[in-house]
């Protein structure tokens, strides 16, 4: 089975969030690093979940990752993938596989990012393999 585009819901925006969207539209990946423990986190927020800092600053991702899970949703029409990706700098986000064999896929998979246009426009970060 392969994955079919979809129409992603378009992503609720909040100002933790705004700088990732606006570097999004222009093609970039960001990623919120906290200044005092060093951890990468995903999905944007102002206090590190890690040691609760507040020092967190943004950062290029490189939009590489691995697959750690995945699950296909085939009951559905079109059909699409869920993923869980863990990226090269450590953080692991929930995000849709695309432009793949869904029987193809597999865990420790090597896969890169892409956006996709959602339903207003805003660009979501999805991955498909390398």
């Amino acid at each position: 089975m392969s994955t079919t585009e979809r129409t992603l819901p378009s992503p609720p925006m909040n100002a933790e969030a705004e700088t990732f969207y606006a570097a999004a539209r222009e093609g970039r990946f960001m990623l919120k690093r906290c200044a005092d423990c060093g951890k990468t986190h995903w999905y944007p927020r102002a206090v590190c979940p890690h040691c609760f800092s507040s020092a967190t600053e943004w950062v290029a991702g490189s939009g590489r990752g691995v697959i750690y899970a995945f699950s296909p949703m085939r009951r559905v029409d079109p059909p699409y993938t869920l993923a869980y990706v863990t990226l090269a700098e450590g953080a692991t986000m929930m995000t849709n596989l695309v432009d793949c064999n869904v029987d193809a896929l597999a865990i420790g998979q090597s896969v890169k990012l892409v956006f996709k246009p959602s339903e207003d426009g805003t660009p979501v970060p999805c991955f498909t393999p390398t």
